[in-house]
């Protein structure tokens, strides 16, 4: 069975996303090492990180994910935005490391007018640095598919391909395949067939070993409409089928599947149980 969990908030201490992930039970789960809006962090403290580690340990979650900053854009036109989004790529890199996560997923980014070619040339100088700079650190980084929303690579496989097929080290980056964005950005997994003909469409570009870790996300929006709004599972224009063939995919059963769906019901319930239970036990049910 796929290693189920969800993005969780880190409100309080980083240890809390544990907290949250033990009390749904789950065997994985994604947050933030600092906050996402904003460039500037505290240092993690050597103490936290242990604590951090020995409760995930304890819980015996796997896979554990964090997602870099939202602010940060290695395909940016501008020298002062692209230096400052790779020395703040650095920083999440060295977090995720000192916390003993497996991945950190990262958006491409957005070319902002100059192009496909030129922002994809971009990102990749952009992570040849980094690398550099993150040398010996054993955490993986996951480009993650886009809807596609402006100017924002990653939307077509052929992008991540790309990226890949351009780094020096392109050992070190897998792919984060979000569903959401994939459907947004015209990929047609709500059908049977487009479900089947998407993930042959990957692995020929990519390859499906590259694919690490799934964002399981309905689309608020229509399939094609390039805009990035998730929604429960089931409850948006992807709908349930979709998800009932990824969670009984066979390619597919060890890899971690995280929701990044709305947290809160119109009445203040918890969202995340009643998205894990349909994951866990209504599409599992065959």
């Amino acid at each position: 069975m796929p290693l189920f969990g969800a993005h969780f908030s880190i409100a309080g201490g980083l240890i809390n996303a544990i907290a949250t992930a033990v009390r749904f039970d789950c065997g994985t789960c994604q947050l933030f090492t600092k906050n996402a809006s904003q460039w500037a962090c505290k240092p993690i403290a050597d103490t936290d990180a242990s604590a951090f580690k020995k409760a995930a340990k304890a819980a015996k979650l796997e896979f554990l994910t964090a997602h870099d900053s939202y602010l940060i854009n290695l395909a940016a036109p501008g020298d002062e935005l692209f230096q400052k989004s790779i020395d703040a790529f650095v920083v999440e890199w060295h977090r995720a490391e000192q916390l003993g996560l497996a991945y950190l997923v990262t958006h491409p980014g957005a070319h902002v007018g100059s192009g496909e070619e030129a922002g994809l040339k971009r990102v990749i100088a952009g992570l040849d640095i980094a690398s550099e700079r993150c040398r010996g650190l054993k955490t993986e980084i996951l480009l993650e598919t886009t809807a596609g929303q402006g100017t924002t690579l990653g939307h077509r496989f052929e992008h991540l391909a790309a990226i890949r097929a351009g780094v020096k080290e392109p050992e070190r980056y897998g792919v984060c395949l979000d569903t959401c964005h994939v459907f947004a950005a015209g990929y047609p997994i709500h059908t049977t067939e487009g479900y089947s003909a998407t993930f042959q469409e990957f692995d020929g570009v990519i390859g499906l070993e590259c694919l690490k870790v799934f964002h399981v996300n309905d689309s608020v929006k229509v399939h094609g409409s390039r805009v990035d709004r998730h929604a429960g599972l089931g409850v948006g224009e992807i709908g349930d089928g979709a998800f009932r063939m990824l969670v009984n995919d066979p390619r597919f059963e060890t890899l971690p599947m995280i929701l990044e769906t709305p947290k809160d019901g119109p009445d203040g319930e918890e969202l995340d149980p009643i998205n894990l239970a349909k994951l866990r036990v209504e599409y599992r049910s065959r």
